[in-house]
């Protein structure tokens, strides 16, 4: 583990460990643009992004704007490993938000540019429309404002290691205040999260996937804090970090002979909930702890699948 692995909270670089970025930078691709009406499913996002070829009959723009949010997120992940990329100290810059926005919308943009968008309003320039209220209720500030406003966004964001009360209550404060301004024409929700990950991967924080099952409590979160309640979407933040180090990190740092909770093992394939339940038959080698959880090794949850599969196919 380097001295650099260990300022991110024992996460090893990308030289170390590039499957564990690989894995959360095609999953948060997927979730991320899903919240947002993207219909690609997990499988073509993958051979999109990892093979870059595209599979499936989708629209070209659904394509592009899976292609343009994995160029941003790839950017994001940099910038946890690169200390130079904080400059003076800043957690983000008001070019570095202009920049991610432009990698994020500038493929779609290409072939499916907004058709209310102005000469000045390309991808990396604030929007020169107002913006109607939210059925909601959020209401975006007047486009003469989002200079502004944004710079008191950008104060608010890099002070929020010394602000008091929890952190991840100053992150839902971050995240909300970006998209009450809603300073771009399009793409504010995608930068938003891509923007939250910057600051979470330089303060030494895995980034959050929220996925796209939790579209619905994660928009029912943004509205209760634009209403200035800010627990549950912190409390949902808090969560999809630990959620991302327990499914992508801690197996891949512990290595496949070592103890860990059952949720670090859990994929697609097999759930926590399947886990569970073939420790307490038996099935799973596994230990229970004096806290009463489940722990097994990546080695052993092989074992039990190949196992399984026998089982099916004997």
């Amino acid at each position: 583990m380097t001295e650099l692995g260990e300022r991110l909270g024992g996460l090893p670089n990308p030289q170390e460990a590039a499957a564990i970025w690989d894995d959360i930078w095609v999953h948060e691709a997927h979730n991320s643009t899903a919240i947002e009406g993207n219909t690609l499913v997990l499988r073509e996002v993958e051979h999109l992004l990892v093979e870059g070829r595209a599979v499936g009959s989708k629209d070209l723009a659904e394509y592009m704007e899976v292609k343009g949010y994995s160029d941003a997120a790839r950017w994001v992940y940099r910038q946890a490993i690169d200390p130079a990329a904080l400059g003076d100290g800043e957690l983000v810059t008001l070019t570095e938000v202009r920049y991610v926005h432009e990698l994020a919308m500038g493929p779609v943009w290409s072939v499916a540019p907004h058709p209310e968008a102005g000469a000045e309003e390309s991808p990396g320039s604030f929007r020169k429309h107002d913006i109607r209220a939210f059925p909601d209720g959020m209401r975006p500030p007047s486009h003469a404002l989002v200079d502004a406003t944004m710079r008191d966004w950008l104060d608010l964001a890099n002070t929020v290691r010394s602000r008091p009360g929890h952190l991840m209550e100053g992150l839902a404060e971050v995240h909300v205040r970006f998209e009450q301004v809603h300073p771009f024409l399009d793409g504010n929700g995608r930068t938003g999260r891509l923007l939250l990950n910057l600051v979470l991967v330089r303060l030494g924080y895995a980034p959050a996937i929220i996925q796209k099952r939790e579209r619905t409590r994660y928009l029912t979160a943004l509205r209760r804090a634009d209403r200035g309640n800010l627990g549950p979407l912190a409390e949902l933040l808090a969560r999809t970090v630990l959620d991302n180090v327990y499914r992508f990190v801690v197996p891949a740092v512990a290595g496949p002979a070592r103890l860990v909770p059952l949720a670090s093992l859990a994929t697609a394939d097999i759930s926590v909930t399947a886990l569970r339940a073939a420790a307490e038959r038996g099935r799973l080698n596994a230990q229970r702890g004096d806290d009463g959880h489940w722990r097994s090794t990546l080695a052993w949850v092989d074992e039990y699948i190949a196992s399984r599969w026998r089982r099916r196919t004997g």
